[in-house]
């Protein structure tokens, strides 16, 4: 039966198209982050991880400082935290985004998703990503305030984090953050986000 659409063109381009239908959900841009907060129990990040703190979304970004490679944590209340990887952290490649940030937390609105409303995104700006053609400026990172409002340094489109990533302003065409998978155990266990 398969063979008979393979000799039809139009039916081959249809079963191409339908088997190749990525969920449009998740971005493709890469990321690979997996971390074990119940080893480091950086409170910080867990803010972002307690699903009774919906609405504290937490950056997170990686730097090597004096040959230590640790990872630093920003929440959207202001408080920053850095951790120093040890054990299998150490030997662990991660890749945050595009350019080294991804933004994660539990939103207020749409939560009752498979994971329960948390979410992880890029933390570039993927309108100026894509005007510019260029993935690794950190000129378009964007900036979090209390109310969960993402807004890019360049263009100064703002972001829902608290809905999806949605766009709050833009212009026709524009897109709402680049989302990842992600996932948690709670505010003191394990976080992973990739893409999909």
């Amino acid at each position: 039966m398969i063979r008979k659409y393979l000799y039809n063109p139009c039916a081959l381009l249809l079963l191409l198209l339908c088997g190749c239908t990525a969920d449009s959900e998740y971005s493709m841009w890469p990321c690979a982050f997996a971390f074990d907060n119940s080893i480091y129990l950086d409170d910080v990040l867990s803010t972002a991880m307690d699903a009774g703190s919906r609405g504290v979304f937490c950056r997170i970004s990686e730097e090597t400082r004096q040959t230590v490679r640790g990872l630093n944590f920003t929440n959207s209340n202001g408080r920053t935290s850095r951790v120093e990887l040890k054990g299998n952290e150490m030997r662990t490649t991660y890749v945050l985004g595009l350019n080294n940030g991804i933004i994660v937390g539990y939103q207020t609105l749409n939560t009752d998703d498979r994971n329960a409303g948390f979410v992880g995104y890029d933390e570039q700006c993927p309108n100026c990503v894509r005007n510019t053609n260029n993935t690794v400026n950190p000129n378009f990172r964007v900036s979090m305030s209390t109310a969960g409002i993402a807004t890019c340094r360049r263009c100064n489109k703002r972001y829902d984090l608290n809905n999806g990533g949605l766009i709050l302003d833009g212009e026709k065409g524009d897109k709402g953050l680049e989302k990842y998978e992600a996932k948690t155990t709670g505010p003191f266990g394990f976080i992973r986000v990739n893409r999909r």
